[in-house]
C-alpha cells in the first residue's frame, strides 16, 4: 500500500524547509510527524480529504511567499458544511502540534550535543553562568554567601489559559518519549518501527478524542492538572537540578562552595485563588492541602520501596550506625503491626527494615494517626540516618545517593508538595470589616479613618460583632481554615495572603485584622501569614511607594513585618496594568515601582520580595524569563526570584522533564548573575529614564485613547474578536469578569488578550507603542532613542517583545475579523492598522533592519513554518463566527466548531492569554 503523503512531491518539497546543520534532525523529525499524521488523516478521513488539506495548505503558502492575495484562500473556505470545517481545523491542528512537538525534543538534543562536546556550557545554563560571575570576579565565598538566601519559587495558577485537556496532554508525552529515544537515530530499524508504531497510536487516539470536556472544570479538576507537574514532573527533576547544581559549583570554583541548600520551592493557586470565583473558599482550601500532602507522602513512599530493594546491605557484611539501629527499634515499638509484616528473611538488612519502617510512619502521617510524623523535618531527619550511615560504612556508592535524592525531595516538597497562596479582592474583606464592626459605611471612608478603627479592632479597643452576613461568615471561614492548616500541615503549607486591588495601607491591616478576629494566630499570638499587597493597575503601581511608606510607618503592621522576619512580599500584577495602560506604561510603571520600592525597604531596614504575577502572552508579562531578570533594576532581584506559571505556559515549560530542567537552570542563573553583579551604573541612564517616562505617556495616552475614550470601541471589540465564544469556554472554574459590570474595565485580563490573538491582531501588545516611540524620536532623535534601545536591557528588551509579536500578528487576516463589526469597521481599523505600522516601521528603523526579526532566524523559521496551518483555520473561524452570530449564538454543533477553532489557533501561536 502506498502512502498518500509520501507520494506527494509537493508536499515534500514544501516540508523541506531551509534549516541550519544544526537543525537537521528537527527537519527529519517535523517531515516524519508530518508523515504521520497524513496517513492518518486518509485513514481516519479518506485520502481525499488529505489531499484539500494539502491544497489548502499550499494555497496558504502561496499567500505567504508568493504574495497570492488572501481572497484565493479564503475562497476556498467560505461555506464549508460544519463537519467538513472541524475536520479541517482539527487537520491542521494535529499538523503544528508535531511542529510543536519535533521543537521541544530538539531543545533536548541541542541541551545534548552541549553536554555531550563539552566544548563550552550551554548558554544561559548554570555553569555559564557561574563562568560569569567568576570571570567578573565575584569569589567563591559571595556565592556562598548567595546561596544561604537563594531562592526560586514558580507558582502554579489556576487561570483558564490552558486549552488542551490532560488526555490529551498525556498523548503528547507518549510520542516526545518516542521522539527522545530516536533523538540521536541510535535505534535499530526494528525499534524504530516499534516507536512509529507508538507515536501512530498516540496520534490516532488524540484524533479520536474530544478536545474540550461535556462540563467546565472544577476546582478539584483544575488541581489534578497542576498537581500534575508538581508530582509527576517537578518531583522528579528536583534533585537532578541540585547535581547539575553542584556540579557546576565544583567545576568552576572547585570544591571552595560548602553543600548546595535548597533553593527551590513550588507554589500554587490552585484551589486558594478567590478573587473573583465564587467556588474557591475554606472547603477547597482543606481538599487542595490535604490532597497535596496525601501526593507527596504516596511519593515518598514509592521511593522508599525502591530504597529499600537498592538497600540490601546485610550487618555481617557493613558497619550501621548505632543511632539508625536505635531508631528502627523505635519505630518498631511504635508501629507493631508494621513491624510483624518485615520480613523473617530480611533481618540481617537493617537498612531495608528501616525503610520499611520510616514508609509505615508516612502511612500513619496520611491517616492523621499519632504514630505518625510530626512534620517533614522529621522524616528529613531519618534520611539523613540513613545518608550519614551509609557514608560511615563505605556506603556512599552503594544507595548514598539514591538517599540524597529523596532527601532533597523532602527537603522541597515537605508535606506540603506547594505551599498554597490565598488571594482575595480588597473589597471582600471591606465588606466582612463592614459587617463585623456594624458600620454599612466603612468601605467608603477614607482610608486612614477605616486604618484607625483597623488599628482598634486589632488592639481590641473596637471590640467585632457577630455577623450573620454570607460574606462576612466566609471570609472568616477562610482564615479559620489557615489556622487548622496550618497546624496539620506545617509552616510551609501557605505562601503569602495576596489582596488584589490594593490601594492603601488599609487594606494590608484589613487582613491582619480579619485573622486576628478569626483566631488565625500563631503560638506567640502573630498572624501566620505574610501579607502581600498586589498593585495592578498603572495607577496603582505608580501609588505603591505611598502605600508601602505609609505600612513600613505604621507601629502594628511594623510589629507583625519582624515577626515575619523584616520580609515584606509585594505582588507586581503584569496583566491588568497593560489592559489598564498599554505594554510600555506598564512596562514602565512596574520599573519605577521596583525602584522606588526597593529603596524604600532599605531605608526602613526591611528587606522587599517581589513577586511577579506574569502571564503566558508578552502583554501579560510573558517572554523570556532570563531576559526579564537581567533587565530588572540593581538590587530588586536579591537572590529571589517569585513567579507565576499560567495556562500553557506550565505545559511549554514544565511539560517535559528535560526542559522543566533547563528552564530552572534559566531562572537561577539569572538570578545569580542579576544579584552578584548586576550591570554597572551606566551615565545615560538618569536620561533614558526620562526618555522613557516621556514614551510611556505618549503610548499611555494613544493607548487610552482608543481602548477607553473611544465611544463604540467596546462594541467593536466585541465584534472583532471571538471574545462571545471564549466567554463560554469550559476550560477555568472561575468566571471571564469581575462583577457584572460591563466594558473593558471589567474584563479580566485573560479573555482580554486571548480575544486579540486569535484574531491574530495581537493589539494587546503593540497599540501605543509605535506613536510612543515615534513621539521619542521626534523629541530625542533617533540615534539616541536607538542607543537606548541597544544599551539599555529594561527597554531593548521591551522593543525585542514587541518585535516578537508583530511577527506573529496578520493585519490581512485581523481585517477579516474587522469586518464582521459592520460600519464599525471603517471607524476603528484605519486607525489601528496604521498603528500597527507606525509600531513596525519604528522598530525596524531602531534596529536598522528591513524585515521582523533579522536577528532571530531560529524563532522567524518557526513562525513560517506554523502560518501556512494557522491561516486557513483563522479565516474558518470568520467565517463560523458570522454564522454563529447570525444564528443567536446557539450552543450547539456550529459552537462546538467554533471552539475547535480557537484551540487550533491557541496552538499554533502559542498565546492563549
Amino acid at each position: 500500500m502506498t502512502s498518500p503523503v509520501r507520494d506527494n512531491p509537493a508536499l515534500e518539497s514544501l516540508r523541506d524547509i531551509d534549516l541550519p546543520p544544526t537543525d537537521v534532525l528537527l527537519r527529519e523529525d517535523v517531515k516524519r510527524l508530518g508523515a504521520l499524521v497524513g496517513e492518518i488523516l486518509a485513514e481516519q478521513v479518506s485520502p481525499a480529504f488529505l489531499a484539500e488539506v494539502e491544497a489548502l495548505r499550499i494555497a496558504a503558502i502561496r499567500r505567504r511567499e508568493a504574495g497570492a492575495p488572501i481572497g484565493e484562500l479564503s475562497r476556498r473556505l467560505d461555506g464549508l458544511s460544519l463537519d467538513q470545517a472541524e475536520l479541517l481545523v482539527r487537520a491542521f491542528g494535529s499538523y503544528f502540534q508535531a511542529v510543536n512537538l519535533a521543537e521541544r525534543v530538539h531543545r533536548i538534543r541541542r541541551r545534548r550535543d552541549y553536554q555531550r562536546l563539552g566544548d563550552a556550557p550551554q548558554p544561559g545554563g548554570l555553569e555559564d553562568s557561574l563562568q560569569q560571575l567568576r570571570e567578573a570576579g565575584v569569589d567563591a565565598s559571595t556565592v556562598a554567601a548567595m546561596l544561604q538566601r537563594l531562592r526560586i519559587e514558580p507558582v502554579f495558577t489556576a487561570h483558564p489559559t490552558e486549552a488542551v485537556r490532560r488526555a490529551l496532554l498525556e498523548k503528547e508525552s507518549e510520542v516526545v518519549r518516542c521522539l527522545v529515544e530516536d533523538i540521536d537515530r541510535g535505534l535499530t530499524p526494528q525499534e524504530r518501527r516499534a516507536d512509529v508504531e507508538r507515536m501512530r497510536l498516540a496520534l490516532t487516539a488524540s484524533w479520536q478524542t474530544d478536545e474540550t470536556p461535556p462540563e467546565k472544570p472544577s476546582v478539584a479538576d483544575e488541581f489534578e492538572h497542576v498537581a500534575f507537574y508538581l508530582s509527576d514532573v517537578l518531583y522528579r527533576v528536583l534533585p537532578v537540578f541540585h547535581e547539575v547544581f553542584e556540579d557546576a559549583l565544583e567545576k568552576v570554583y572547585g570544591r571552595e562552595v560548602p553543600a548546595l541548600p535548597p533553593v527551590l520551592g513550588f507554589g500554587s493557586w490552585v484551589g486558594g485563588d478567590m478573587d473573583g470565583n465564587p467556588n474557591v473558599g475554606a472547603a477547597t482550601i482543606e481538599a487542595t492541602l490535604s490532597g497535596q500532602r496525601a501526593l507527596v507522602l504516596a511519593n515518598y513512599r514509592r521511593d522508599l520501596a525502591r530504597l529499600g530493594e537498592l538497600l540490601s546491605q546485610s550487618r555481617g557484611r557493613v558497619g550501621v550506625s548505632p543511632e539508625l539501629l536505635r531508631r528502627s527499634d523505635e519505630y518498631a515499638r511504635r508501629l507493631p503491626r508494621a513491624a510483624e509484616k518485615l520480613k523473617a528473611r530480611h533481618a540481617d538488612m537493617p537498612y531495608r527494615r528501616f525503610a520499611s519502617l520510616v514508609s509505615a510512619r508516612l502511612a500513619a502521617t496520611a491517616q492523621d494517626k499519632r504514630e505518625g510524623y510530626e512534620d517533614a523535618g522529621q522524616f528529613i531527619a531519618d534520611l539523613r540516618l540513613v545518608e550519614d550511615s551509609l557514608a560511615a560504612n563505605r556506603g556512599e556508592h552503594a544507595g548514598g545517593f539514591a538517599a540524597r535524592r529523596l532527601r532533597r525531595r523532602a527537603e522541597a516538597f515537605g508535606f506540603h508538595l506547594a505551599t498554597l497562596d490565598l488571594r482575595q479582592e480588597s473589597t471582600r474583606h471591606d465588606a466582612a470589616l463592614a459587617a463585623l464592626l456594624d458600620d454599612a459605611d466603612f468601605p467608603n471612608r477614607a482610608w486612614q479613618d477605616r486604618a484607625q478603627r483597623l488599628r482598634d479592632l486589632i488592639a481590641g479597643t473596637d471590640p467585632a460583632s457577630t455577623p450573620s452576613a454570607v460574606d462576612a461568615l466566609s471570609v472568616m471561614d477562610v482564615f479559620r481554615s489557615v489556622s487548622d492548616g496550618l497546624a496539620r500541615y506545617g509552616s510551609r503549607a501557605f505562601g503569602p495572603y495576596i489582596i488584589s486591588m490594593s490601594r492603601s495601607a488599609a487594606d494590608a491591616l484589613a487582613v491582619l485584622a480579619l485573622a486576628r478576629t478569626a483566631g488565625c494566630l500563631d503560638g506567640r499570638g502573630a498572624v501566620p501569614l505574610d501579607v502581600a499587597p498586589l498593585f495592578e493597575t498603572v495607577d496603582d503601581l505608580q501609588a505603591a511607594a505611598d502605600t508601602l511608606r505609609s505600612l513600613f510607618a505604621d507601629p502594628v503592621y511594623r510589629e507583625h513585618l519582624r515577626e515575619r522576619g523584616d520580609r515584606q512580599v509585594v505582588m507586581l500584577g503584569y496583566s491588568d496594568s497593560a489592559k489598564d495602560g498599554g505594554l510600555v506604561a506598564s512596562r514602565w510603571a512596574l520599573q519605577q515601582t521596583q525602584v522606588q520600592l526597593t529603596a524604600l525597604a532599605a531605608e526602613a531596614g526591611v528587606r522587599i520580595a517581589f513577586f511577579h504575577g506574569r502571564g503566558g502572552s508578552l502583554s501579560r508579562g510573558g517572554g523570556k524569563t532570563e531576559r526579564a531578570v537581567i533587565a530588572a533594576p540593581r538590587g530588586s532581584v536579591d537572590g529571589n526570584l517569585r513567579l507565576t506559571e499560567q495556562g500553557e505556559v506550565i505545559h511549554r515549560k514544565y511539560g517535559i522533564r528535560a526542559l522543566a530542567l533547563r528552564n530552572l537552570e534559566q531562572m537561577t542563573g539569572a538570578v545569580l548573575r542579576a544579584s552578584l553583579r548586576p550591570r554597572p551604573p551606566e551615565p545615560r541612564e538618569a536620561k533614558w529614564r526620562e526618555m522613557a517616562a516621556d514614551i510611556a505617556a505618549a503610548a499611555r495616552a494613544h493607548y487610552r485613547g482608543l481602548v477607553y475614550d473611544t465611544p463604540g470601541f467596546v462594541d467593536y471589540f466585541r465584534a472583532a474578536t471571538p471574545i462571545d465564544v471564549i466567554e463560554r469556554l469550559r476550560i477555568g472554574s472561575r468566571p471571564s469578569k469581575r462583577g457584572n459590570a460591563g466594558g473593558v474595565s471589567s474584563l479580566r485580563a485573560i479573555p482580554w488578550v486571548f480575544a486579540w490573538s486569535q484574531n491574530r491582531c495581537g493589539l494587546t501588545a503593540w497599540l501605543g507603542v509605535g506613536t510612543g516611540l515615534a513621539h521619542g524620536i521626534a523629541t530625542y532623535g533617533h540615534e539616541a532613542v536607538a542607543d537606548m534601545a541597544r544599551d539599555w536591557p529594561f527597554f531593548g528588551t521591551l522593543v525585542d517583545d514587541v518585535e516578537m509579536v508583530l511577527a506573529k500578528s496578520d493585519l490581512g487576516i485581523f481585517e477579516r475579523y474587522s469586518r464582521l463589526a459592520g460600519d464599525a469597521h471603517a471607524v476603528f481599523y484605519p486607525g489601528i492598522a496604521a498603528e500597527f505600522e507606525r509600531t513596525q516601521q519604528a522598530i525596524l528603523a531602531l534596529k536598522g533592519n528591513d524585515s521582523l526579526l533579522a536577528g532571530d532566524f531560529r524563532l522567524r523559521q518557526s513562525i513560517r513554518l506554523r502560518n501556512p496551518y494557522v491561516d486557513p483555520i483563522s479565516l474558518l473561524q470568520v467565517d463560523l463566527l458570522a454564522r454563529w452570530r447570525a444564528a443567536d449564538r446557539p450552543e450547539d454543533a456550529l459552537f462546538h466548531a467554533l471552539v475547535t477553532t480557537v484551540n487550533g489557533i491557541s496552538a499554533g501561536v502559542q498565546n492563549t492569554g
